[in-house]
């Protein structure tokens, strides 16, 4: 496999044949990993919260869901939390998801073989549905264009993983990342909790200051999904 690392979401065309892998540690990609294994049937990205009102009125049933500035938008039925998506709200529902980065990284990617939505949450099962690739290319959502630690931390770790079972770091991004790879849980949960943007949620209260920890854990979902 040939693995690279886009530490914000490119520009230029996605790569032709390969497939996305979409981090956003905190929260999106965490987010919607719990609500797809919770039953949501399937989700929508959506670049604004005006694109997000609109799909919703073309999917009859949508939850629209996201937020700005880490707080739910007004008239959205769900925010941004892994918390709000159990499945007595997202069981066979759509979700027309519009987050401030991770929405956007997912769009980035529409051009990609498949979108793979990956987190610290499931990141052996992410690594493991990457077998048999040719070339895949880590999406990182980033915060507002910047660099964003915690998910370069998730392509350091996924970079070392693939590489240990025999894929190629190509390009810059991966070599910084696979610098940066947590060493084990304790590691991960460490770094991802003194991150700059773990640290403004935190900052938002008590919920969001949990939703941090649970993005901080390692391996507590067995399966990976695609969008």
């Amino acid at each position: 496999m040939q693995l690279s690392v886009e530490l914000i979401p490119g520009r230029t065309p996605f790569p032709s044949g390969a497939t996305a892998v979409i981090v956003d540690v905190l929260r999106a990609t965490t987010s919607l990993t719990v609500a797809l294994a919770n039953g949501a049937r399937r989700v929508l990205e959506a670049a604004s919260p005006d694109e997000a009102f609109a799909r919703r009125d073309r999917e009859p049933g949508a939850l629209v869901c996201g937020e700005r500035e880490g707080r739910k938008v007004p008239g959205f039925d769900l925010g941004n939390s892994p918390s709000e998506y159990g499945a007595a709200v997202v069981a066979g529902r759509t979700l027309v998801f519009a987050s401030t980065n991770g929405s956007l990284a997912i769009r980035r990617a529409a051009g990609a073989r498949r979108r793979l939505l990956a987190a610290f949450v499931n990141a052996s099962a992410a690594a493991a549905s990457l077998a048999g690739e040719r070339r895949a290319v880590i999406v990182c959502a980033g915060k507002l264009g910047r660099f964003a630690l915690e998910d370069a931390l998730f392509a350091g770790w996924l970079c070392a993983r693939l590489e240990h079972d025999g894929a190629r770091l190509e390009g810059a991004g991966a070599t910084l990342a696979r610098a940066l790879a947590p060493r084990d849980a304790d590691e991960v949960r460490r770094l991802v909790e003194g991150a700059s943007h773990a640290r403004y949620l935190r900052s938002l209260g008590p919920e969001a200051a949990a939703d941090v920890e649970f993005c901080s854990r390692l391996d507590v979902i067995p399966r990976a999904f695609t969008v």
